[in-house]
């Protein structure tokens, strides 16, 4: 047998924590490794396969639209990426009217930041701790983690950091040079924690106020995750500009920025070689097509809700607290929690960190239920839960 393992730790940069399997095949929930062992999938590509692995509605799209055109820049007009536009706005905040199409979450921080800057021609941002935008030097600054910087320094200057929840502190780092002020509603990488209706009323408040651009990051919380198209819909909150990734394509690697009329970008000031390709557009079709078919929110919703019922059942000696909106689910833990995802993995349920403390659940959301019970037992079990 190929030894694919040794092949890949051979030529590729490790700079990823590696767990020690080999996935090799996909379907709804569920995952292969390559002697055939089957896991139920928690962590879904860090909340990807919102609609589940090889959605038979996105592999057909895409078979299609490979035999028909996969590459058109944006120097020409394309029907798969015209219809992919129009459906992206009309389950948008109603003030959201243009796109610009990319293809990853970190790629929408920075075209939120160049055109944030070019909009308002301020330069500083406030962002919130424990805020994690992604990787490239632009959405790193907009980073709290010292951890993921120290390194990389000097990055992008102009960000600020307040307590998240804080509209207080927030509102102190604001001043006249404040372009943008740059959030997430729930904290996925931060340990699933989830912002207050009155904090982000306040805020939206204060960038209407000082015309500052209030950008939401919702590339791990868009598309159902929390029982609503995109999060901030939980809150009747209209943010200018709306950064979205990871669910929008059934796993093809896709990226949006959704922008109200305040927001502007010239020709020339911006792009994407690959952004709004047609195959990436036919699949984003498919997958939206899919979730508002099958009301995914609905589903999101109902089985968070029956995902936590169940957790609340147990008294865990070693959980501090559980948090959850929709199937976006952190259990944070009174010690570290690599050796429990761990040995949930050995029991057959991927799961993923959210810091140090934090057991972080992504379930597709076409989980069926059975399934939420399979998972709730293993946990239970890795974490020595006693009855309520």
């Amino acid at each position: 047998m190929i030894d694919y393992m040794a092949i890949q730790k051979q030529y590729e940069f490790d700079v990823y924590p590696k767990r020690d399997i080999l996935l090799v095949k996909g379907k709804g929930a569920r995952v292969w490794d390559i002697q055939g062992k089957a896991y139920i999938d928690c962590s879904t590509g860090h909340g990807v396969a919102n609609i589940g692995h090889c959605n038979e509605v996105v592999t057909c799209a895409i078979a299609e639209q490979a035999q028909t055109l996969i590459t058109c820049d944006g120097t020409y007009y394309n029907d798969k990426k015209a219809l992919l536009l129009e459906k992206l706005i009309s389950i948008a905040p109603d003030n959201l009217k243009r796109a610009f199409l990319c293809n990853s979450g970190t790629e929408t921080i920075e075209a939120a930041i160049k055109f944030t800057r070019f909009s308002t021609k301020k330069k500083d941002f406030v962002c919130a701790n424990r805020g994690f935008h992604g990787r490239t030097l632009g959405s790193l600054s907009a980073t709290f983690q010292p951890k993921y910087k120290e390194d990389f320094e000097p990055l992008v200057p102009g960000f600020k950091f307040a307590p998240f929840n804080n509209f207080e502190k927030l509102a102190a780092e604001v001043d006249d040079q404040t372009a943008g002020i740059i959030l997430e509603i729930v904290q996925g990488e931060g340990g699933v924690y989830i912002g207050d209706r009155e904090y982000f009323e306040r805020v939206r408040q204060l960038c209407d106020e000082k015309g500052i651009v209030l950008i939401i990051d919702e590339v791990q919380t868009g598309f159902c995750r929390t029982g609503k198209m995109f999060a901030c819909q939980h809150y009747d909150l209209e943010p200018d500009i709306l950064c979205v990734a990871k669910g929008i394509a059934g796993g093809v690697p896709m990226g949006a920025v959704l922008c109200s009329e305040k927001l502007e970008i010239p020709s020339g000031k911006h792009g994407s070689t690959f952004g709004g390709n047609p195959l990436a557009c036919a699949a984003a079709i498919a997958a939206l097509n899919f979730m508002i078919t099958n009301q995914l929110d609905i589903q999101a919703a109902e089985k968070g809700n029956y995902f936590m019922k169940k957790l609340k059942k147990y008294e865990f000696p070693n959980v501090r607290e559980i948090r959850q909106l929709g199937l976006m689910i952190g259990i944070e833990l009174k010690e570290k929690v690599k050796p429990y995802l761990i040995e949930l993995m050995e029991l057959g349920v991927l799961a993923l960190p959210a810091g140090s403390l934090v057991l972080r659940l992504l379930p597709p959301l076409t989980i069926r239920f059975d399934e939420v019970d399979e998972v709730v037992d293993k946990i239970i079990h890795v974490l020595k839960a006693s009855d309520d």
